[in-house]
């Protein structure tokens, strides 16, 4: 019974979002020890709630707290939000992603690459916002502010990088105030910088309304439904001006991710058929989004 168990088990799922886990850690890692750091950037979400942390605990404690202890400490009250409001599985993933990122960004030794600090904004918001994208497009978490996002929209459809861009104004101000106004700016660059490549990978969140012109509705719906759990509205009865021959038209709502599967599926089912699509819609009302535990 254990044995049927344990080769039941999704192992290559497993397996995959443990090397994103790296991954991404390794990239965060990368973004905070030779960008932020040395620029005196502050990053988004909890790693610049961590940063912050770690400036003020050298005059606070007498000695300075490594970024990667507050960082891992600021996550902890997180870990329990989203194993209750997202998914156990998630929330094990991401603690294991929280933690790969920690103890990397305490191994990695800072190097300074550059003094010029909007260099150290861009490529290093640049980096991070491609970790994050490539964790979350792989239903993981890099854990912080994703957390709250992620929570928040699904309640409002509204995108995590834009959410994110919300949430981290507070840690502009908070660099500006207690370090220097310039700081605010720059990290302000950093964190724009990490919500839009963020946005760009994270393509699960963009909603698009697909408009069907087909002769063949049946084996259209049947491919769209055997291969994606998608509602299709059916216009029947539609006249062509040209020809004037009867065709049906057909209506659903996909995300941007699932656009090369759709593609597929009406090639096999009627490659003739016209199809429209209208980018970045705004959804009112039930729309299915495949659960990230």
């Amino acid at each position: 019974m254990m044995k049927k168990k344990i080769e039941d088990w999704p192992h290559h799922d497993y397996a995959t979002r443990l090397s994103v886990a790296v991954v991404y850690a390794f990239l965060a890692a990368i973004a905070v020890n030779f960008f932020y750091q040395p620029g005196h950037i502050y990053s988004s979400g909890a790693t610049g709630f961590a940063q912050i942390l770690t400036t003020l605990s050298k005059n606070a404690l007498g000695y300075t707290v490594p970024v990667s202890i507050t960082l891992f400490l600021i996550n902890v009250p997180l870990f329990v939000l989203s194993w209750f409001k997202i998914g156990h599985k998630f929330t094990i993933f991401t603690f294991i992603t929280v933690f790969l990122t920690s103890f990397f960004i305490h191994i990695i030794p800072e190097t300074t690459l550059t003094d010029d600090p909007i260099i150290c904004a861009i490529f290093g918001g640049a980096i991070m916002g491609v970790g994050i994208g490539f964790a979350l497009k792989n239903g993981l978490s890099s854990g912080g502010l994703d957390i709250l996002s992620i929570t928040i929209r699904k309640r409002t459809g509204k995108s995590v990088g834009s959410i994110s861009i919300i949430f981290n104004v507070i840690i502009m101000f908070m660099a500006g105030v207690l370090f220097s106004w310039q700081y605010m700016f720059y990290s302000a660059l950093a964190i724009f910088m990490s919500g839009k490549l963020t946005d760009a990978l994270f393509t699960k969140q963009r909603k698009m309304q697909v408009m069907i012109v087909t002769k063949c509705p049946e084996k259209v719906i049947t491919g769209i439904q055997e291969h994606m759990r998608r509602g299709i509205t059916i216009i029947n009865e539609a006249e062509g001006a040209y020809k004037h021959d009867k065709q049906t038209v057909l209506f659903t709502v996909v995300t941007h991710f699932e656009l090369p599967l759709l593609e597929s599926v009406m090639k096999e089912s009627d490659p003739a058929a016209f199809v429209s699509i209208s980018e970045n819609v705004r959804i009112m009302g039930r729309f299915y989004e495949e659960s990230m535990d």
